[in-house]
């Protein structure tokens, strides 16, 4: 028993101090065993398990759908990138105009959850890459951090998987990606800090000199005006 408490308090801590402990989310191997309307199912009755056992009476008209409503936010929306059947599908093309400098995509709106709390984690991802012979769409870039976003994250990993899955389409390790976000497990509970947010970057090939690498977050300080 005291060492089920001890490993308890370990598990808080890692979860109290946003850290990270793989690099790949954590899966189950049966985890798309069940079809998407069979997990709504299973999660809708939870979720009426965890509002009843907080004395919530789902007799109430506005009470009675949250259940359902959260069970399908959980698996259409928020952790919709759990299934990698739902991966951007990313098509690339020759850089016939031979375009050989970095490409920024910058301030493309980011809404994750934190997989500690599962409480939102909101702001901004800045993209880049140098093509060594191939390009992506630009929209691409942004339904690949929407795809990894959208399931339970840490935002160390969150930047790692974007980087990750972007050198395996360009076939380059020449990209980047910075995040700026607010957690509000860290805003709204906690220390309750509203004004901090947490910025981390993943830097591969080229990007990882000091000359690159400063261009680069020059190129996301310049603000857009239209």
């Amino acid at each position: 028993m005291k060492i089920d408490s001890t490993l308890e308090d370990q598990f808080d801590e890692i979860g109290d101090n946003h850290v990270s402990t793989s690099e790949d989310t954590p899966l189950l191997a049966n985890a798309f065993e069940l079809s998407d309307e069979e997990k709504i199912v299973k999660i809708k009755a939870n979720v009426s398990e965890i509002m009843e056992t907080l004395g919530l009476d789902l007799t109430d008209d506005s009470l009675k759908g949250t259940p359902n409503r959260v069970a399908k936010m959980f698996v259409n929306e928020i952790f919709a990138g759990l299934h990698p059947n739902r991966k951007p599908k990313s098509s690339t093309f020759n850089n016939k105009y031979k375009y050989g400098e970095m490409l920024v995509e910058k301030n493309i709106t980011l809404y994750s959850t934190c997989e500690h709390h599962f409480l939102p984690i909101v702001g901004r991802a800045h993209v880049a890459y140098i093509s060594n012979g191939t390009v992506v769409g630009l929209s691409k870039m942004n339904r690949i951090v929407d795809y990894f976003a959208k399931r339970p994250q840490v935002q160390e990993r969150l930047n790692i998987q974007i980087v990750r899955e972007l050198q395996k389409v360009l076939n380059t390790e020449d990209v980047a990606c910075v995040i700026d976000a607010k957690h509000l497990c860290v805003n709204s509970r906690g220390i309750r800090d509203i004004e901090s947010s947490t910025v981390t970057a993943e830097y591969g090939g080229k990007f990882k000199e000091e000359a690159t690498r400063r261009e680069f977050l020059n190129f996301i300080k310049l603000e857009t005006r239209f």
